[in-house]
This record gives C-alpha cells, sequence and structure tokens, in this order.
C-alpha cells in the first residue's frame, strides 16, 4: 500500500482483542505488513509457499489470513470500507438497492468433489460465485457454491443474509434466470423486491442492459485479480474470503481517487 492508502485504511481496521483487554498478546507484525502480504498473494495469484521474504514468514501471513477468515474479520473490515465509499460518494453507508447475479470459475485440482460440479451452460467444471452488489457496483455479500448448483437456490441463502446484514434493502435487480417462485419467496420472506430485467426477444448482438451491467463490473474487477482466475482454495469460505480481500483494494484505491479529485 501507499502511505495515501494506508492513512485511509488505518482508522477502519479490526481492534485486536489485546488492546480491548480481552487477553492475549500483542502481535509481532504490523497490520499493514501483513495486509500488503495478503494483497499481493491476491493480486498475483502466487502459492502460499512463494511468498516474497521480504514480507513476514509464511506461517505468521496464513495465521493472519485464516483468523481474519474465521473471525469474519475481513468481512468487516470490507463492509467498513465500503461504508466509507458511499458516504464519499454521498451515499447513505446503508444502501437500499442491489443487484444480483452470478459466475462460474474453472476450480483448481486440489477443490474437492463435495465443492465442485460442472456447470452445463457455461461448460465450467469448478465452482459458482453468487454475489449481490449495491447501486455503486460495490460487494453486499458473497456466496461460493459448486458451479452445479442452481442461481434461484443459492439466491435464496444469499439473499437471506444480504437482507438481515442490510436492512434497509428494497430492491434487488436480477436477470432472467431468477425468476420463478423466487420473486413471491422474496417478497414474502424479505419484504424485497426483486426485479427481473429482461434482454428483449428481438435484441441481437451485445447490448448494455440496465442495471445488470453493475454487477458485472464487479466480475472484471475480480478477474483482474490473479488468485480468482481460478478457484485454488480447498474451502469455500477461504474463496468467499479471498473475493473481500480484492474488492478491500479496489475501493481502497478508490478512496485515494476520490481524495485527490477534491483536493
Amino acid at each position: 500500500m501507499t502511505d495515501a492508502e494506508w492513512a485511509e485504511v488505518r482508522p477502519l481496521l479490526p481492534v485486536p482483542g489485546w488492546l480491548r483487554g480481552r487477553g492475549g498478546q500483542p502481535e509481532a507484525y504490523c497490520h499493514r505488513a501483513m495486509l500488503d502480504a495478503v494483497r499481493y498473494l491476491v493480486d498475483n495469484g502466487i502459492k502460499w509457499r512463494a511468498m516474497p521474504g521480504d514480507f513476514p514468514p509464511l506461517d505468521r501471513v496464513y495465521a493472519f489470513f485464516r483468523r481474519w477468515r474465521d473471525h469474519v474479520l475481513v468481512r468487516e473490515f470490507h463492509d467498513r470500507l465500503r461504508g466509507r465509499v458511499r458516504q464519499k460518494e454521498g451515499r447513505d453507508a446503508e444502501p437500499t438497492a442491489g443487484v444480483i447475479d452470478s459466475q462460474s470459475v474453472k476450480a483448481d485440482a486440489v477443490v474437492g468433489a463435495d465443492s465442485r460440479g460442472f456447470d452445463g451452460g457455461k461448460l465450467i467444471n469448478g465452482r459458482k460465485r453468487h454475489v449481490v452488489v449495491d447501486a455503486l457496483g460495490l460487494l453486499l455479500g458473497v456466496m461460493v457454491t459448486a458451479a452445479d448448483t442452481g442461481d434461484r437456490a443459492a439466491a435464496k441463502v444469499l439473499l437471506a443474509q444480504v437482507a438481515d446484514a442490510h436492512h434497509r434493502l428494497e430492491l434487488v435487480w436480477a436477470d432472467g434466470g431468477y425468476t420463478g417462485s423466487l420473486v413471491e419467496h422474496c417478497l414474502a420472506a424479505f419484504a424485497l423486491v426483486l426485479a427481473i430485467v429482461k434482454r428483449s426477444d428481438d435484441t441481437r448482438g451485445f447490448v448494455v442492459l440496465p442495471k445488470r451491467w453493475i454487477v458485472e463490473r464487479l466480475f472484471a474487477h475480480l478477474m483482474r485479480s490473479r488468485r480468482l482466475v481460478r478457484d485454488f482454495e480447498r474451502r469455500t469460505t477461504s474463496a468467499e474470503a479471498m473475493v473481500y480481500w480484492s474488492m478491500t483494494m479496489v475501493m481502497t484505491r478508490r478512496l485515494v481517487r476520490s481524495r485527490l479529485a477534491r483536493a
């Protein structure tokens, strides 16, 4: 991170337990060095054992990543960044509208048969990332499943999580794959309007559809992180954490650009 990025990030970091009087020992390495190490891995797609010697020892970096994954600290950090970005853009910290979609990616050989499948529509053997974003294209929630999991089945679980975390959410746009009973289920269970944005039958060639391009832009951001071009994680929770890490980098740069624009 640059000094400007660190200045934006530092106030939003989760406070360690030993600083809150909950016991434990002070951490041996600076959070900035740890964040840089994990960001380097996500951005460049290296193996954990290929971590450059400029960073803290591999076992300490992985322990940091695992702790933030298991205690949901990476999502907490991500959500604080998202709220900061929304406020800088003149929006309320909590969104009222979102967009849902999914992305299938090939899985590495380390991914077990219990969490991988074949997506017949995309002809991909691997996993599927189900995401909900706000109107600015910032991530609200992600769930990683086998690629053969249906969009509507996954959306019921993901939208329940997102609606529980974001109580002001009222409207979610989706493509034609989310039609059917899911629309009534969202309205009855979550008081959430699921609006289907369909492609016209008369349309020929590539056409940018309203609202749906917002979530496609997020997928484009994810594909710029080499670790996310394929799914290399044994656990789906690790795959979800990698998505959150990737988006923290995107939002940090966005905050710095907005600061420079104001200056």
